[in-house]
């Protein structure tokens, strides 16, 4: 496959382009390929702050909590239910995925005290094995963390993963999409899987919620945390969610006790009593200003519809490897994410010995801005929202100059503290 046979850009047929004119895009030649990690600001967005800031705190101060404030947890969370195929009264917007991920674990193995070990696997975000790890040492009690190696360095198997999973397994803690490579889980045959052992079942949405169809409630998922700052656009810093299904909510006991999950926090007692449903795993004052931006961003995302998202997702990341093995595979890449769409979440991983140098050196010069995970891994997030084929076509022809031109070599192999 050359280069020149890859089909023109401008013969895909774009159902969402019209979701483009929806965001900030002050640099026309730019090209963002890093929504995975930051979404692009959406227009209304920036209203929506303006209005919060002049209107609802400048003007209401104080009376904006009877207005639409002190609610917004669980409203912005029905929000999301729609995008992760949750019935109402499971999601709730609360802190950040590292705090929601420690309540649901500590909670979840209080729940089954006999069982001590905990299933993850390699390709899980370190955040959330230094969580897992933290509750074990927290608790004391002789949990072990038993991590599924992958065999290829890209994928988990799921046979492997069925070894590791016995009757002594309290809780198997997964990312639905792997932060690194794209791979995918089947989300309800793991969950399956996980169930006929007794244990719970609890995903990590952060690169799967905006992305890709999540289908929490059918799959039979007991828990669930993701957050909203990457292909939900609810900007740097924007509140995480946490989900319980229905019939666990009662039965979960989370280790953190704050005045926001009190059964009436206005009453001001000195004993706790724990608030019925997801309110019970709040913990005090949302931060309101980043959750009412988020949640203006969303309901882009109802509109367009996670089927149509996907269906486009899947289109530009296959067009994308397309483009790699004509382009990229003779320059030394290699491909760090699966071929089959039906493992491959929303981004592609693309690797190469000198890939932090090459990343420094696409967004310096060339205005493209992937991301790079080291070792060697360069990301080039797709969000179908805004990133049109046209952009995915131009992104490879600039990736590709770098290289020939030896562009990177200018760059010292000393990274930046964020990369």
């Amino acid at each position: 496959m050359t280069f020149k046979s890859i089909p023109d850009p401008a013969s895909f047929t774009d159902e969402l382009a019209e979701f483009r004119n929806q965001f900030v895009i002050p640099e026309p030649q730019l090209i963002y390929l890093d929504g995975n990690s930051l979404g692009r600001l959406p227009k209304v967005t920036a209203a929506r702050l303006h209005q919060a800031v002049e209107e609802d705190w400048g003007k209401g101060l104080i009376r904006g909590w009877n207005t639409d404030w002190f609610n917004a947890p669980a409203r912005i969370g029905e929000k999301i239910a729609r995008l992760i195929g949750a019935a109402a009264g499971q999601v709730i917007v609360s802190d950040s995925t590292s705090i929601n991920l420690f309540k649901l674990v500590m909670a979840a193995l209080a729940k089954n005290p006999r069982r001590t070990k905990i299933v993850t696997d390699e390709l899980n975000f370190p955040s959330d094995l230094y969580i897992l790890q933290s509750c074990i040492a927290l608790l004391g009690k002789g949990h072990t963390l038993q991590l599924v190696r992958s065999r290829d360095g890209i994928s988990i198997h799921p046979g492997d993963l069925a070894m590791a999973i016995d009757e002594s397994t309290a809780l198997v803690s997964l990312s639905h999409v792997a932060f690194k490579s794209g791979f995918m889980y089947d989300g309800q045959a793991i969950t399956r899987m996980v169930h006929q052992s007794g244990a719970l079942m609890l995903w990590d949405l952060c690169h799967s919620v905006g992305a890709v169809p999540v289908e929490l409630d059918a799959w039979g998922a007991d828990l669930a945390v993701g957050c909203t700052y990457k292909y939900l656009n609810g900007g740097p810093g924007s509140p995480a969610f946490l989900y319980v299904r229905s019939d666990l909510q009662e039965q979960l006991h989370p280790p953190i006790w704050g005045w926001f999950a009190e059964r009436s926090p206005f009453d001001f007692e000195m004993d706790f009593s724990p608030a019925q449903g997801m309110a019970h795993f709040l913990i005090s004052s949302p931060p309101i200003l980043s959750a009412l931006a988020m949640e203006a961003s969303l309901d882009a995302f109802l509109q367009a519809g996670m089927e149509r998202i996907r269906c486009k997702s899947v289109a530009q990341t296959n067009y994308l490897i397309d483009l790699f093995d004509a382009e990229l595979a003779p320059l030394g890449f290699t491909l760090g994410t699966p071929r089959d769409p039906n493992i491959r979440g929303s981004h592609v991983s693309i690797r190469h010995p000198e890939g932090y140098r090459i990343n420094r050196a696409l967004i310096e010069e060339m205005d493209l801005i992937p991301d790079f995970r080291a070792p060697d891994n360069i990301r080039l997030g797709i969000a179908p929202l805004y990133i049109s084929f046209e952009e995915i076509y131009e992104g490879v022809e600039r990736i590709r100059r770098v290289v020939e031109e030896k562009r990177y070599l200018h760059y010292p192999e000393a990274r930046l503290a964020v990369t």
